[in-house]
């Protein structure tokens, strides 16, 4: 899997760019807050239909226009392939696969993969359920394209089912059970994909930490639901989710909202049988998180039978210099990464001189060192 051009036109702070990448490793060059990580976020975008950055579509277009426009020109085996995803202000987008309009999102989904790790990643640590939750939905959205209608679908079930909590006492029993039987039964579709995907990658996550930590300590993950899941068979945690919402009729209908689902789920991660939110230090952080990556690309590039695109926003400047060494050497020349940075002291000279080197200042992108770029607008 290669990506060969990115076209943007009003995509955050780019008027009109197409970039060319003419080498397995690109490096973004320049000060913060000049489009190093707006590029990212484009090609993300294009594998995934959402940006970890921001929930809204309407972030991403540029200021006094309404529209923007993403394209990405693809190699894959062998077969090339462009990706084309419209933006509105108004809201609604339009998606294109060689250049025919597609009507479903899992038609577009899957096409392109990545694999992105930014600083914002430490919040898998240290942050809410939702950023867990959010990190396993957007592997599993790449992995499972069907599971972003899943995904959908439970959400807008959660949003009728607490309109109904809203209105108190008086639900008709009818209607209420109804509701209750679709959460249950899209929930359960969700967490049994989610129970999976962490089964999977709990011991490639272990194996990455014991390299990065010396062998010093255990990294266990696991998957923390709200519905006990004893029995993972369809049929029985069907039925436990349903007992759990009659257990939790009452105090729902005091929140007025939905106490039982996955939307309430989180991932546990210890070191040593230790939570690590509460005990691990900064480094330990830093070490666990490098270690999900590295899971989570070791995971996508086995079940997708090719190598990944790795996408990495300013991570180099997070990690201490036998973390960064570690990370360069996986890296190699397998993976084709685009990685952005302040400047290039991290980067020995060999590595360096086999990467393309993109000057970005104020929207603008500029060949350095002889590599070439394309530009337009």
């Amino acid at each position: 899997m290669y990506l060969k051009r990115l076209s943007l036109r009003h995509f955050r702070n780019y008027p009109e760019q197409t970039v060319s990448f003419t080498a397995a490793k690109t490096i973004l060059l320049g000060d913060n807050a000049q489009g190093k990580s707006n590029l990212l976020e484009a090609v993300e975008w294009l594998a995934t239909l959402q940006s970890h950055r921001t929930p809204r579509d309407r972030d991403l277009i540029q200021h006094g226009h309404t529209t923007a426009q993403m394209t990405a020109e693809v190699e894959r085996q062998g077969v090339p392939l462009e990706l084309t995803g419209v933006l509105r202000q108004g809201g609604g987008r339009s998606l294109r696969v060689n250049g025919c309009t597609v009507r479903r999102t899992l038609d577009f989904l899957g096409q392109l993969n990545v694999v992105e790790f930014s600083c914002l990643d430490l919040d898998l640590v240290r942050g809410t359920p939702a950023v867990r939750r959010s990190w396993l939905d957007r592997i599993l959205v790449q992995l499972e394209p069907v599971y972003s209608q899943l995904l959908q679908s439970y959400q807008k079930i959660l949003r009728q089912r607490n309109a109904l909590l809203k209105q108190g006492t008086g639900i008709d029993e009818g209607l209420w059970q109804a509701w209750n039987q679709q959460l249950a039964v899209t929930g359960t579709r969700m967490m049994r994909r989610r129970q999976r995907l962490i089964e999977r990658l709990a011991p490639l996550a272990s194996h990455w930490h014991q390299v990065l930590s010396g062998d010093r300590e255990v990294l266990t993950l696991s998957y923390h639901s709200h519905v006990p899941i004893a029995d993972p068979s369809p049929e029985a945690m069907l039925a436990t989710f349903m007992e759990r919402l009659a257990e939790r009729r009452s105090l729902e209908l005091i929140h007025k909202t939905t106490l039982v689902g996955p939307h309430r789920d989180d991932v546990g991660l210890d070191l040593n049988h230790q939570p690590t939110r509460q005990y691990a230090s900064q480094g330990q952080q830093r070490t666990l998180v490098l270690a999900l990556k590295l899971a989570e690309l070791a995971l996508v590039e086995t079940v997708v039978g090719e190598s990944p695109l790795l996408l990495l926003d300013d991570v180099l400047a997070e990690l201490d210099l036998h973390r960064q060494q570690i990370l360069l050497e996986v890296m190699g020349d397998r993976y084709q990464t685009l990685i952005t940075t302040t400047h290039l002291t991290p980067f020995a000279t060999p590595w360096r001189s086999d990467a393309q080197v993109l000057k970005v200042a104020g929207g603008q992108i500029a060949a350095v060192a002889g590599t070439a770029v394309e530009t337009s607008g």
